[in-house]
């Protein structure tokens, strides 16, 4: 390597926060607890992939890239990082300036004001948005019996008021339920319409992700959706989950095309990425054309969820080739 290349290398990264990542040599290192040391030149030199992998600035109005918790998953579950620090993490070293949150790691949080004050301080303090919460293990929203249906609502009551005390638009759900096709959809669509009459006063959206089983069947999905018929009642296409379940994949361009008309939010999953640095599974440019096309211009949040790579690099890896992509839009 040229002294010219190697000082070109190691000013272009130092100049937007980011690190340049060998995808064999750093698969398997841990996510660095924040603030991850600086990289010295010399050791960069022998991380640089054939094409460098740069953190861009999304301050762009049509680039708006968020970052999903999700993605930090192994980090935040080995308490190497704290759902309090996230909002700083994301715009420190990936300069990101919105985020998703998982209500798994603050579970206990949720009637907490102290604890949801100080989260949106310290977001306040690095001029990070809160988007959203996503929200597991709250109960089967489309579950036949009527009243665990309703337990399931009110359980995520409590997420619609920490979602509005955090500045956010939207909480996601699941539809989870079971039955026949139709009698799923009428059971989802009634839970979710009762929750979307508690959030409407506060301005809150109840989005769906398509998150396994029927769900992951756009048609199902989208048809539940008009069957709530609910104004804050919406989807969150993900690129990745469409596994309907028994060995079965629904399209996932078909799926996302199905969603689209009523998505508030989008989430860009990863799992791995060739030598070009493009996504395995997913073809992110013919995917963000399909976002593109449909009127959406709201914030695209990156959801790695890979192994090959650790989950730094992995995030890195993911917001290089969501923001090719969208430079590559057809307008």
């Amino acid at each position: 390597m040229t002294t010219h290349r190697r000082e070109f290398l190691a000013g272009a990264a130092a100049s937007v926060g980011a690190l340049a990542f060998s995808r064999s040599l750093r698969a398997q290192e841990p996510v660095p607890p924040p603030p991850p040391p600086p990289m010295p030149a010399a050791e960069m030199e022998s991380e640089v992939i054939e094409a460098v992998v740069v953190a861009e600035s999304s301050a762009q109005s049509d680039r708006k890239v968020s970052r999903a918790e999700w993605s930090l998953n192994k980090a935040l579950f080995a308490k190497k990082l704290d759902n309090l620090d996230f909002p700083a993490y994301a715009m420190d070293h990936f300069g990101i300036d919105a985020v998703e949150y998982v209500n798994t790691f603050m579970k206990d949080k949720a009637r907490e004001p102290w604890y949801l004050d100080e989260l949106k301080k310290r977001c306040g303090d690095k001029g990070v948005r809160s988007l959203l919460i996503m929200c597991d293990g709250e109960g089967n929203l489309g579950a036949p019996d009527e009243k665990a249906r309703a337990e399931a609502v009110n359980n995520h009551f409590k997420w619609v008021d920490a979602a509005k005390h955090l500045g956010c638009h939207s909480i996601r759900v699941n539809a989870a339920s079971s039955g026949s096709y139709d009698e799923q959809q009428k059971l989802a669509a009634d839970g979710l319409r009762k929750l979307c009459e508690y959030a409407d006063p506060m301005g809150i959206n109840v989005i769906v992700e398509n998150h396994g089983g029927l769900s992951s069947d756009g048609g199902w999905l989208s048809g539940t959706i008009k069957l709530a018929a609910h104004p804050r009642c919406g989807t969150l296409p993900d690129f990745g989950n469409f596994a309907i379940g028994g060995g079965r994949y629904y399209d996932r361009y078909q799926g996302v095309r199905e969603l689209m008309p009523f998505a508030k939010a989008v989430s860009a999953k990863s799992h791995d990425f060739d030598d070009e640095g493009k996504e395995t599974r997913t073809d992110y440019y013919k995917m963000l054309q399909i976002v593109w096309d449909a009127g959406y211009r709201g914030y695209v949040g990156i959801e790695y969820e890979g192994g090959k790579l650790n989950e730094y690099a992995g995030i890195l890896y993911t917001k290089n080739l969501l923001e090719r992509a969208i430079r590559g839009l057809r307008r």
